[in-house]
């Protein structure tokens, strides 16, 4: 405006031609003199600066598929969806023969102020991604947590198909052990059939290794010719795609009413598995339903296995209790040796191979031998 004002006073007070002025300062005359008639009709006013927008624009998207646009937004925000651009392609799609681009309902977002530019974030074609070939050629499974109305902690176990996103399993439990993520894992191979491979992270449920031993999981999997992967420590990203569900499902539960009860979370997500697995198109899958991309091929299966399920060699030291037991871990359980009270209080060595075990006290005399009968918790000792 400060340059408007200067030119017009030259021109006005000064009397210099409007040709002149112009040549100076490197402006067209025409334009000059549409600030001198703006000048003389609005005053100081008639300098501001002006839109140079058009008045019409025959190609711009016409309101009513605009105010379409923005009911499946707030329709799918509302429902703890995502709502993005894609998305709401997808939806209009398939109601509609001609829709607009994924570009154009950004763009009619951004003018109605849902979203908002990010340039300082990393594009998406800039990620590396890895993707198994076929349904059931490898499963992703993790534990997270969620709290139920009156701020009591539970925990959900999700297991997901790598390739095609399918939500194979989701339950809630107050705390899961071992026993349970294998009751989980089970379940969903009866229904999807069994995966070639398992990854997880390296959570105590889902591998014994830090112990030097095998979980209940690693057993099951070993035995059914399951490759078992786990994450490197402290690198989720490995874990990517089960880790970006939570999310996800996290924002589904969030706009549901807080459940009283696992009972009650339980059936808020068999509703978001139904609805996931059948209804919401997935960007990472070309928008297709996981279901549809999961029945779109052959499945893989696992290797059968070609030697019996490793065994872990350790050395356990242990006391006999006062009722003549000693107690271990194996596949998940506990387990109680019958050793006999004349030995309760003595210092013992458990060698322990797989499911059999040798008992021997500090002075290397054996006290027995065990073979675990994954039956029963009472083991007793072998008969010679």
């Amino acid at each position: 405006m400060a340059l408007a004002q200067f030119l017009v006073a030259e021109v006005l007070i000064e009397r210099k031609p409007v040709r002149q002025v112009a040549a100076a300062h490197g402006i067209s005359t025409s334009w000059l003199y549409e600030l001198l008639a703006r000048y003389q009709d609005e005053g100081e006013a008639g300098l501001a600066p002006r839109s140079r927008r058009p008045h019409r624009c025959p190609t711009r998207m016409p309101a009513a598929v605009e105010d379409e646009i923005v009911r499946w937004r707030k329709r799918l925000t509302d429902q703890g969806l995502d709502a993005g651009p894609a998305t709401i392609h997808a939806h209009l799609t398939r109601e509609h023969t001609q829709v607009p681009s994924e570009a154009s309902i950004w763009r009619a977002l951004r003018r109605r102020g849902f979203i908002a530019t990010q340039p300082q974030k990393r594009p998406r074609s800039s990620y590396t991604r890895f993707v198994a070939d076929l349904p059931n050629q490898c499963w992703q499974a993790d534990i997270t947590h969620w709290a139920l109305a009156d701020g009591t902690d539970v925990e959900i176990c999700n297991i997901i198909d790598d390739h095609s996103r399918l939500l194979v399993a989701s339950r809630a439990r107050r705390v899961f052990t071992g026993t349970a993520v294998l009751d989980t894992f089970t379940a969903a191979s009866r229904r999807w059939g069994e995966p070639a491979a398992l990854l997880t992270d390296n959570g105590a449920v889902f591998t014994a290794a830090a112990l030097g031993g095998q979980c209940a999981l690693e057993v099951h999997l070993a035995g059914r010719g399951i490759t078992a992967k786990h994450s490197r420590p402290y690198h989720p990203q490995t874990c990517g795609k089960i880790e970006r569900f939570h999310q996800t499902e996290k924002k589904w539960l969030a706009a549901q009413t807080p459940a009283a009860s696992t009972t009650a979370l339980q059936r808020q997500l068999d509703r978001f598995t139904r609805s996931y697995n059948h209804t919401r198109p997935h960007r990472g899958i070309n928008r297709q339903t996981p279901i549809e991309a999961f029945t779109a091929r052959a499945k893989a299966s696992p290797t059968p296995p070609t030697i019996a399920t490793p065994t872990g060699y350790r050395v356990r030291r242990d006391i006999v209790d006062r009722d003549g037991k000693l107690t271990i871990r194996y596949a998940g359980k506990l387990r109680h040796l019958g050793v006999g009270r004349t030995f309760a209080g003595t210092r013992v060595r458990m060698l322990v191979n797989g499911p059999n075990i040798r008992l021997i006290n500090l002075a290397g005399q054996q006290l027995g031998d065990y073979t675990i009968n994954p039956d029963r918790n009472y083991q007793a000792r072998n008969k010679t």
